[in-house]
């Protein structure tokens, strides 16, 4: 054994380690210790690190203090980001199905002009893989704010806070197509195979409330194509995924199943919780380092906390006539409100995807009729939208809340049919607000028909990249090593947008 000890020792100096090596292996002869503990107290027994934050704040750990110097913090418990951020939340409010673009904030007069043609373009590629000839908009524009931003008529309520919201209307994604592009907003991959964006801020910046998860996925209906991908966290550890919400019947007690126990008092949960974490934690020990069961025991404490945090959060009954008032009825409305009452509370990202019955990918009816079914979402979205954006600037959070606005793609200029558009990833629009970017600007610009992005070009990764350098994270030294080298949202892309950074 002692050769073998010299071995593994390799670089280091033996001598240095022999004395406590030959202490250990005596009291393995001795019978004090067994050969697994021996291992342990000489570096192998790491297995409960893991675990001991969620022990440490239940109340449950009885290490030494030689021990709780070298554990690690809990999971959600906050961190020290890489650098002062602007935002300390973000909200997403995420339209899968590709909003057009020319037919909500970015005006194009000369779709009229040349109506029914197909002229010459900056990029023919792009023209090419277009269908039938320029159509105007649908909807009127009008002229809003201070800074005189150009807004369709379906969204007057959004109009009404321009100055507040920074618009990008040069983005581009690599594929025209839904699945691959929603991965791409929301994991910055086409493949299902990396963590959520965000999962990578809570690994990264924790949480500020441990009785909620740190990251919130909700929508009316049904879920956004890709589903747990979107909110998921790949190979990042368990505590870091998403909790999905379907607030479709707005129950503050149906929200989440499985919530109560109509059997035990709390205090009687919370004594079955203990003893449970205490055996899990014994096995733990045997099983010396399992990612699983780890993040399956700070899954379970994280349960017993949710079941009286979840239906509080929930209850939008709690707030004022007048605040409800603000927000309207509608499903969307309700779950911005719900959104603004989880970043008042700590939780770190929230995305609210849009969606209608049955349909995960709600914005794809524009490829038959743009009137109505544009019409018909932006409705159900406009009010509760603005009143998210002067809610939380009448209450101080809007500085400390990076709001965004937009879906996966674009639609093209160019026809469909009657009255669609088929999609368009050359040159699209999303928008910010608050967490420290620029309000009432306009950034970027498609060609004079909105097809393809010509100036100032910003990328999915380069947004990513943004909004986490808003959350004072270096979107390159935000890594996790898996499989054999380090990952990260951005992979080896994404630059900073600096010019619409306060």
């Amino acid at each position: 054994m002692l050769s073998e000890y010299r071995i593994g020792l390799s670089k280091m100096k033996f001598h240095e380690h022999e004395a406590a090596y030959r202490q250990a292996l005596s009291s393995l002869h001795n019978g004090q210790f067994s050969r697994r503990e021996v291992l342990r107290k000489m570096g192998a027994g790491f297995g409960t690190l893991g675990l001991a934050g969620v022990l440490q704040q239940s109340g449950l750990s009885s290490a030494s203090a030689a021990t709780k110097q070298v554990a690690e913090p809990a999971p959600l418990a906050p961190r020290v980001p890489h650098f002062a951020p602007r935002a300390k939340h973000v909200i997403q409010l995420f339209m899968p199905g590709g909003p057009s673009q020319v037919d909500t904030f970015d005006h194009k007069p000369a779709l009229a002009k040349y109506a029914g043609q197909r002229p010459q373009l900056v990029d023919r590629k792009s023209l090419r893989n277009t269908k039938g000839g320029l159509a105007p908009s649908y909807f009127g524009f009008k002229q809003y704010g201070e800074c005189g931003k150009w807004v369709s008529d379906i969204f007057p309520k959004v109009g009404e806070v321009v100055d507040d919201l920074c618009f990008i209307h040069s983005m581009h994604t690599d594929i025209p197509e839904h699945a691959g592009a929603i991965l791409m907003t929301n994991v910055g991959s086409l493949q299902p195979n990396r963590p959520s964006m965000g999962s990578w801020l809570v690994y990264g910046l924790g949480s500020e409330n441990e009785d909620l998860p740190g990251f919130v996925a909700m929508s009316p209906r049904a879920q956004p194509r890709g589903k747990l991908a979107n909110w998921g966290n790949s190979f990042l550890p368990g505590a870091y995924a998403g909790s999905y919400v379907n607030i479709q019947q707005m129950k503050p007690d149906a929200v989440m199943r499985n919530l109560k126990n109509s059997q035990l008092s709390r205090a009687e949960q919370r004594k079955q919780a203990d003893l449970l974490t205490k055996l899990n934690k014994m096995h733990l020990e045997r099983r010396e380092r399992d990612k699983g069961l780890e993040a399956g025991i700070e899954a379970m404490e994280m349960a017993f906390r949710m079941q009286f945090s979840v239906p509080d959060v929930f209850d939008i009954q709690k707030e004022s006539e007048a605040t409800r008032n603000l927000y309207g009825n509608s499903e969307y409305a309700k779950g911005c409100l719900i959104a603004r009452r989880l970043v008042e509370r700590g939780v770190r990202c929230v995305q609210l995807s849009h969606s209608i019955s049955g349909y995960d990918i709600a914005w794809d009816t524009g490829h038959g009729d743009i009137p109505g079914g544009h019409k018909a979402l932006a409705d159900a979205c406009d009010q509760g939208i603005a009143a998210l954006i002067k809610d939380l600037k009448s209450r101080g959070l809007l500085d400390e809340t990076l709001v965004i606005w937009g879906g996966e793609f674009g639609r093209a200029p160019t026809s469909e049919g009657k009255k669609g558009r088929d999609h368009d990833h050359y040159g699209y629009t999303v928008w910010m607000a608050g967490g420290g970017v620029k309000g009432g600007m306009s950034y970027g610009a498609t060609d004079e028909f909105g097809l393809t992005a010509v100036d100032k070009r910003v990328h999915v990764h380069d947004l990513q990249a943004t909004i986490l350098h808003l959350m004072g994270l270096d979107h390159e030294k935000l890594t996790y090593r898996y499989s054999g080298r380090d990952y990260r949202l951005t992979d080896v892309h994404g630059h900073v947008i600096q010019d619409i950074i306060t």
